[in-house]
This record gives C-alpha cells, structure tokens and sequence, in this order.
C-alpha cells in the first residue's frame, strides 16, 4: 500500500466513529474497545444489564462497516446446526440423481451477533470454538470457509443467572476483548431520551467495507513495538501465573493465571489502538488501558477473593501496579 492509500484507510476511521455516534450516546470506552477487537482480527465478548444498547451498537457497527451481518439469538434448545447448517438431501429433475448438498447456517456472515450467548448449554457454545479460532467449519468431514474479516460479538447478562450456562474458560479465552458496559451518565442518558421519543434518528452510512477493513487488520501487524514495551507485556502476562508471581495480589488471591494468547492479545490490541488513534507505535498508554479487557476473563481468583469481593479488575489494578515498567 502506498502512503497515501494508507492515510485514507486511517481518515475513515474517525469517520466511522462519528457515524456510530449518531445512534450510539456515549459509551466512547465500549465503542474504543469494539473497534480495536475488529481491527485486531478478533472476537469480543460484551457484557451488561438489559437496556444498554448492546444489540443497537452491533446492529449499527454492521450498518456502518457495511459487513453481512447475521443475528443468532441464543435459546437454551438452540442446536449447533442452527448455527453452523447443515446438509440437504437434493434431487436432480432431470436426472433423478440424488445428492447431499451443504445449506450455510447464520455463522456464514462477516459481522455475527451471538445474543445471550449464556442462554444455550455448552454443547451449542462449543459450536463456536472451531469458528473463532480458525475461521472455517467443519461439517460431515468437510471443511467450509467462513468470510473474511469474520467477526463475532458476543453479548451475555450478568444479573439473570438462572436457567444460564457460564461460559468455559477455555471459551472465554478464544475472546480477544471482554468488555463490559456500564450504566450511562446523567447527560447521555438525558441525550438518550431525547433522541430516541422524537422523530425518527439519523440514518448511519456506511464508511468501511470489507476490503478495507482485512487492509486496516494487515495495517495493524506493522505498527511498532519497543522491545521494552513487548518484555514488559511478558512480565505482566507472566505475573498472573500464582506459582510463580511475585505480586502479592496474585500470591493471596489467584487461582489460575493468563496463557501466552493473552500477551499475544495485549500486544495486537495495543497496536490496534494506536492505528485507531492515527498512530504507527503502540505506547505504554495502549497497553495499560487494554489490560482489563484483555486480562479481567484470563485470570481467575480464589474464594478468597470472592469472599472479599474482589474482582479480576481489582488483579489487574494491582498488576500495573506492581509491575516495574
């Protein structure tokens, strides 16, 4: 690419958030945080009450990246071929030859909504493993394609457990980002009401297609990192590990610590921020911010935190802390 392809790319980024912005009040973290997933090449995980518009931020992100989008509402008799299809019994007319041919299921889409994904057993969410980790399904011996970029945002609920089924930790790794939505201020929600009890809202364009964005995700491998800023995201992911960490947190309070994945996300997240701020080298800003949501899934506590209320939040706060930079 030469260098000026690449400085249009980076000029419809900004643009892509202010389109986004007509439906979505606020929210600029969670929308920072989706946008880095989808240049990064990988999946997030969205969690907050009803009401907050996760479902709306989807279905606007897919109206403004102009990416098939498909919306799977997960039910606790949802199978894994609803998801991923499945094979039909074809006659030929003219012939009379039978065949089975393979009919795609909603998987098969660029932008994939995965809603409540908490609500279907552990069967169906493992439909999804091979998707997001290798971009391709298999069915009856046979490997099928998935488009690229594929990209899967998953929204679950965190106060209605009941009839619920929390995703394995071996799933929840496969989400480069967990991002989680908190309530909206006063002024959003006063911008909220307004906009939403009127007249019809603004119509959001589309800014990036699908070629552009498989060029930002190529864009995003090139920007750079200090040897110092990639040992010190090793350190940090290394510290989570309780047999061998020196952070007091995780000596008292850790029960199992991040993998490799987690350090190899930190670093293309933090590089996918700093494009998405017009940036050619990733900072140690971009790491720090992007340690929660790429670490609060990875590492999990003991009772003994969760005696004391604490949170994988609260381990990464104590991480950075303790940490030499």
């Amino acid at each position: 690419m030469t260098e000026q392809e690449v400085n249009t790319l980076l000029a419809k980024l900004p643009v892509l958030k202010a389109e986004i912005a007509k439906v979505i009040v606020g929210q600029e973290t969670v929308l920072e945080e989706v946008l880095v997933a989808l240049l990064a090449g990988g999946h997030a995980l969205l969690e907050g009450v009803p009401g907050l518009a996760k479902t709306l931020l989807v279905r606007t992100l897919a109206s403004a990246t102009d990416l098939p989008f498909r919306r799977i509402q997960f039910t606790p008799d949802l199978m894994p071929t609803d998801i991923l299809g499945t094979e039909v019994l074809e006659e030929d007319h003219g012939t009379g030859h039978r065949s089975f041919k393979f009919n795609p299921g909603p998987i098969f889409a660029s932008l994939v909504l995965a809603d409540e994904i908490n609500r279907t057993p552990p069967k169906t969410q493992a439909a999804l493993l091979e998707a997001m980790q290798e971009g391709h399904v298999t069915y009856a011996g046979t490997e099928h394609a998935l488009p690229k970029p594929f990209f899967l945002l998953a929204t679950q609920n965190p106060i209605e457990q009941s009839g619920t089924y929390p995703l394995p930790e071996a799933q929840l790794d496969r989400f480069l980002l967990y991002v989680r939505i908190g309530y909206p201020t006063a002024e959003e929600e006063l911008a909220v009401l307004r906009g939403t009890t009127g007249a019809a809202g603004q119509q959001v364009q589309p800014v990036l297609g699908g070629a552009d964005i498989r060029q930002l995700q190529q864009l995003v491998r090139q920007v750079s990192l200090s040897p110092e800023l990639m040992d010190f995201v090793n350190r940090l992911v290394r510290a989570t590990r309780p047999a061998t960490s020196e952070v007091k947190f995780i000596q008292d309070y850790g029960r199992w610590g991040a993998g490799p994945r987690a350090g190899q996300a930190l670093i293309l997240c933090a590089k996918a921020r700093a494009l998405l701020h017009g940036r050619f080298a990733a900072t140690l800003e971009d790491i720090q911010t992007l340690a929660p949501p790429v670490l609060r899934h990875r590492v999990l506590l003991n009772f003994n935190a969760e005696a004391e209320n604490l949170t994988a939040d609260d381990a990464v706060v104590a991480l950075l802390k303790a940490v030499a930079v």
